[in-house]
């Protein structure tokens, strides 16, 4: 596996007035920087996709992309995942080609597509509501799941406090997969971390589905950005019936959330959050459900 992290000689320009920065506005010190590098996907010996990502957990980040482009929805289809050859300049294995073997009677994708995807974007191009639900194996929309409000208002703490790549970069999204028991209690099952928040989404979903849990019923998926259209439709491929977000969700993601029978959170930030589809699922105190206006 490649570097996660990497150190770089910086120069910080201190402003804040004090009698230390006047005297000493320059400082030079290291910094450590998230790794961003490309993964090419193959299926089989042909280029499926070239996707930038950090380096780490790359057969799960490859197993959910498969997932979450609607390919595969079991892990008895993925016969195999390996590393191909890959060295850099320097003669060291750079670990940036995964060749995925898929049984035999899985219909393959045309790969001749070339599909590339950036750090920033999860589905560059597929834009319909439709086509995701004709490529959606798993329904969300009759998991009972219910969430007290609180419960689903404190996980954005409880996924930071799991975020280990974060606390050394500051420079990278985080999704974490929360299983939420019927007494309430809360149990993380998978925290992933990367720059690219589409491929920290696919990296939770490939371990489910190589770990046999797909779909993943009765899970909240926790996001530390916004909640965009790929990131809804990844969790509905995978199943899952409730996702939140830290940040604004897109109207389109509003859209497929609600088409597909999800429940989509924003803004949660410990004390407060918004619901933007299936509020059924969240549960309030007497109380305050009485106080509602």
């Amino acid at each position: 596996m490649g570097r996660v992290t990497q150190r770089r000689k910086v120069h910080k320009y201190v402003l804040d007035g004090s009698p230390q920065a006047l005297e000493f506005p320059v400082r030079h010190r290291e910094d450590v920087l998230a790794v961003e590098e490309p993964l090419e996907i193959r299926i089989g010996s042909l280029s499926f996709s070239v996707t930038m990502r950090t380096p780490g957990n790359d057969f799960d980040l490859v197993a959910g992309f498969l997932v979450s482009e609607g390919v595969i929805w079991s892990p008895d289809q993925l016969v195999s995942l390996r590393f191909c050859a890959g060295e850099d300049e320097d003669g060291v294995q750079t670990f940036n080609v995964v060749e995925a073997q898929l049984r035999p009677d899985v219909v393959r994708p045309d790969t001749g597509r070339n599909v590339y995807t950036s750090s920033s974007c999860g589905i560059c191009g597929t834009d319909s509501i439709e086509a995701v639900h004709k490529s959606s194996h798993f329904s969300p929309a009759d998991d009972p799941l219910t969430v007290p409000v609180a419960t689903l208002a404190a996980l954005p703490d409880r996924l930071r406090e799991a975020q280990a790549v974060f606390d050394v970069t500051g420079g990278v999204h985080a999704a974490g997969l929360f299983r939420i028991a019927e007494d309430g209690s809360v149990e993380l099952l998978c925290l992933r971390e990367d720059v690219g928040r589409h491929n920290a989404v696919d990296k939770v979903v490939g371990w489910a589905l190589r770990e046999g849990m797909l779909p993943l019923r009765g899970t909240v998926l926790q996001v530390s950005g916004r909640a965009s259209f790929e990131l809804v439709q990844k969790a509905a491929l995978a199943g899952i019936p409730v996702l939140a977000a830290v940040s604004a969700p897109s109207s389109l993601a509003v859209e497929l959330a609600e088409a597909s029978g999800m429940t989509l959170a924003g803004f949660s930030r410990g004390t407060s959050l918004n619901v933007y589809a299936g509020a059924r699922r969240v549960s309030v105190p007497v109380g305050l459900a009485d106080s509602v206006r």
